[in-house]
């Protein structure tokens, strides 16, 4: 109690000064642990059990299928969510069902969320602004600023020993790919061009860079914007594409411009500009090669079965695993752990896009983490 007549300015800074870093915390969001909303099902389809992680009453998305996203032992996800009343990233615990913000931006990119290599930062967008946050403290640190004049385009990957980061920039027609350094600060322009480029990925144990261009054609570019070529890959549409594990080939969907369309997956070796059929599929429009590229799983964009199968590589061979029933099966996002024993995806059947999981043991050979 104050004495009589004495007297007390109190003053934002000197409130804020007084809370405990815990209410801070709090008080943005950080930090906080939400409750598990998992539900257990069985496929109307298949009656394999499926683990819906995350409550359709609110969205929550996977990044982009070219991001790092699930954890070495398979237990984490990172992910983004509306739950809070704006778009955060969350590490999503599959076990246990909790979801602890990490982020409490004011204009993040949900596409555009990755871990670095070593699991202790992840890296997101906060408007122009790219983040690198540390998961022990949840502080940021910018790194790069898009420049004024240049929007973001479609696409964010980090390279395999996390050194760089690929993003693509527009400007009116005109686009390039960014390379940004994260040990050591700065950034270089790769390629820049006339015309729609899509979707960097680094080329693992390379410095080379996949990149879509121009809709269907994709072309490879090393690092110092040498050697920039494009691939010649089957005739036909060219879908979702992947690097294989080592780098060596690029396993992608071509779609035959015939009626009715028909979808393969394919292989394409850059070094020796060889193409090969893996094998035809079931309509896939969406696709994820596992850890050794023996098993792919794929979304179907049937109408009459918008299932999710696995497909055996040596044996050609699909199997129905569940129902997607997503309402553009495009936007199915697949995710293998590193032992290949579980699989995440994202669906929006049950209401606004959720995380689903589905347990592989007792048909996938485990592979190597």
């Amino acid at each position: 109690m104050l004495p009589r007549g004495s007297h007390c300015v109190i003053t934002r800074r000197s409130v804020m000064a007084g809370l405990s870093p815990m209410l801070l915390q709090g008080a943005s969001g950080l930090g906080q642990v939400y409750p598990s909303e998992r539900r257990r099902y069985a496929d109307p389809t298949t009656e394999f059990e499926v683990i819906r992680l995350t409550d359709p009453a609110h969205a929550v998305c996977l990044p982009s299928p070219f991001a790092r996203v699930v954890t070495r032992r398979g237990t984490g996800l990172l992910c983004a969510s509306d739950r809070t009343g704006s778009m955060q990233a969350f590490r999503l615990d599959w076990k246990n069902g909790e979801a602890r913000q990490l982020t409490s931006c004011a204009d993040l990119d949900k596409e555009a969320l990755g871990w670095h290599p070593d699991e202790r930062s992840f890296f997101c967008f906060d408007g122009p602004a790219l983040l690198r946050v540390q998961l022990a403290n949840l502080r940021s640190r910018e790194l790069y600023r898009l420049p004024e004049g240049w929007r973001k385009g479609r696409g964010f990957s980090i390279s395999e020993d996390g050194l760089y980061a690929f993003l693509v920039e527009n400007r009116q027609e005109r686009s390039r790919i960014r390379m940004v350094g994260l040990a050591k600060p700065g950034a270089t322009t790769v390629v820049e061009l006339e015309g729609a480029i899509k979707d960097p990925q680094p080329r693992p144990r390379r410095a080379g860079i996949l990149y879509r261009r121009n809709g269907d054609s994709l072309w490879l570019v090393n690092y110092d914007g040498a050697d920039n070529r494009p691939l010649r890959t089957a005739e036909g549409q060219v879908g979702p594409a992947f690097w294989s594990a080592d780098g060596r080939t690029v396993l992608y969907l071509s779609y035959s411009g015939e009626a009715p369309r028909r979808s393969f997956l394919r292989e394409h070796t850059p070094d020796a500009n060889a193409d090969q059929l893996i094998s035809p599929t079931t309509q896939f429009v969406s696709f994820r090669p596992n850890g050794d590229a023996s098993v792919f799983a794929g979304a179907s964009g049937s109408l009459a079965a918008p299932h999710i199968l696995l497909l055996l590589r040596v044996a050609r061979r699909e199997m129905t695993l569940c129902e997607h029933g997503a309402r553009q099966a495009r936007d199915v996002k697949l995710f293998f752990t590193r032992d290949s024993q579980r699989i995440f995806f994202e669906s929006d059947r049950h209401g606004k896009p959720a995380i689903y999981t589905m347990s592989l043991e007792s048909l996938v050979e485990p592979t190597e983490g």
